[in-house]
């Protein structure tokens, strides 16, 4: 009989797995190569050139060492970042979980009062009904899913990836914020370099004010020279007076960078920064970018957690076992509860397959497909991004530094022309509006060397961010 009811159960448990059979159908799979990219960048230096991703930013500048420590410590943007990775963590420690054992414990006091007369009325004497009763019992259960097919470690492995995500998301958001610390630092030194030199613009157009004054007064120059000397100086002062305006601007941006008061951050830019030369880009290759830049790995790990999810979402065709037990005591007072009889327990076992869903975990199953889709695309399209990015920040360096070379030579030259020119005029052997002429070249030509030499700086930043940052600066700040 025993064996009658083993082979009954086997029959039906092999029906269950050959009608769940029925509903699986063909793997899903979705082809996902990997993107050709170029061996070289367009625009990249040759691989000899000595140089290293790091000194693109401005690591001399104690103001930018200064704002970038405190940003690391106080960004609310970052702090947003990180708590993302705490929450993702959890839920894959929960996901972890839900492949162990669920065991639970519970206890129970319960009173009942029967009336008799429910029972109706021809009951023998000899027989009594006991109308109020109490009962106490405590119970301990398990029960466990064995993950035959692999469902539950699939939807870990999604946690677990999204956990690299949201790692290489905060080490985006520092990658960008250490980029716009860099590029407002730069920036505000391009302003001091453009004061200093409208400055010096500023004193020789002062000078020829004075020049064209005694000239006029000794009667061998009209006034009208004088006049546009002072309009030229005035044109001076009108530029100078335009930079605290972008300093103001500046210096918000780098309060919500860093979080900190206005006092704060203008006492870092305060302090004098070293003059260096704009160091030589490094030589990089575009496969590169699939090991450093956080939006890439950012892709490629969301990509990762999509397969899983349509590994776990196609599990569900596949019949599902849960085991479950339970031991309990079970008494009618307190006396009895520990007494073997009170002893109750039970164990069994329950095989759920889908047989007629109607569609139901197909759809499910195409919405997954789709999903992975969208994330292969995404990762495409990061790739492809920060192939984009780091060409035109190689080809922007380059065309930097040769509008700074180009700028500098254009000063000297006007430099040398504009003191020849006020040479000549003091000999008698040239006219005032030459010398202005030049002494205007002179002036803006020196503004556009300094905003030359920033934007070179600034360049250099940007490739930084394109290439993904140093090592350091580019790893997740996970707590």
């Amino acid at each position: 009989m025993r064996g009658l009811r083993f082979a009954s159960a086997s029959a039906g448990v092999t029906a269950v797995l050959l009608l769940g059979g029925c509903v699986a159908g063909p793997p899903a799979n979705i082809d996902t190569p990997p993107p050709a990219l170029p061996g070289s960048f367009y625009n990249a230096p040759s691989a000899d050139v000595s140089a290293n991703v790091a000194a693109l930013l401005p690591q001399d500048d104690p103001a930018f060492a200064s704002l970038a420590a405190v940003m690391l410590d106080n960004s609310p943007t970052l702090a947003e970042a990180i708590a993302r990775i705490e929450r993702a963590r959890a839920a894959s420690d929960r996901a972890g979980a839900n492949r162990l054992p669920l065991v639970g414990g519970s206890a129970s006091v319960e009173a009942t009062r029967t009336n008799p007369a429910q029972f109706g009325t021809n009951f023998p004497s000899t027989v009594s009904i006991d109308t109020e009763r109490v009962s106490y019992g405590a119970s301990l259960t398990a029960s466990w899913d064995p993950d035959l097919f692999g469902r539950l470690r699939a939807q870990e492995r999604a946690a677990i990836a999204r956990i690299d995500a949201a790692g290489a998301d905060a080490a985006g958001v520092r990658l960008a914020l250490l980029a716009e610390v860099a590029g407002a630092v730069v920036d505000w030194r391009t302003l001091a370099a453009r004061e200093a030199a409208l400055e010096q613009d500023l004193v020789a157009a002062e000078t020829l004010v004075t020049l064209a004054d005694i000239r006029e007064r000794s009667g061998i120059a009209p006034g009208f020279d004088r006049v546009r000397a002072e309009a030229a100086a005035e044109a001076s002062r009108s530029r100078i007076a335009a930079l605290p305006a972008e300093r103001a601007r500046l210096l918000g941006q780098l309060v919500t960078l860093t979080a900190q008061p206005a006092a704060i951050v203008r006492s870092a830019l305060d302090q004098p920064a070293p003059d260096v030369a704009a160091p030589a880009p490094p030589a990089a290759v575009p496969s590169d970018l699939l090991t450093g830049r956080p939006d890439v790995l950012a892709a490629a790990a969301r990509l990762a957690a999509s397969d899983a999810d349509l590994y776990a979402v196609a599990a569900q065709r596949f019949p599902r076992l849960d085991l479950s037990a339970a031991l309990g005591l079970l008494a009618f007072d307190i006396g009895g509860l520990f007494a073997s009889d009170a002893i109750t327990g039970s164990v069994g076992g329950s095989l759920l397959a889908p047989l007629l869903d109607f569609g139901r975990i197909e759809a499910e199953i195409d919405g997954a497909e789709a999903d992975k889709r969208i994330a292969f695309q995404a990762y495409r399209g990061a790739v492809f991004t920060a192939l984009g990015d780091a060409e035109a920040g190689y080809g922007l360096v380059d065309a930097a530094d040769r509008a700074l070379a180009i700028a500098e030579r254009e000063r000297a030259s006007n430099e040398r022309s504009a003191r020849l020119a006020e040479v000549r005029y003091r000999a008698g052997l040239s006219d005032f509006l030459t010398v202005l002429d030049a002494r205007r070249n002179a002036d803006t030509s020196g503004e556009r060397a300094a905003t030359a030499r920033g934007q070179a700086r600034r360049a250099r930043v940007i490739l930084w961010q394109a290439l993904g940052g140093d090592q350091a600066s580019a790893a997740a700040a996970t707590p």
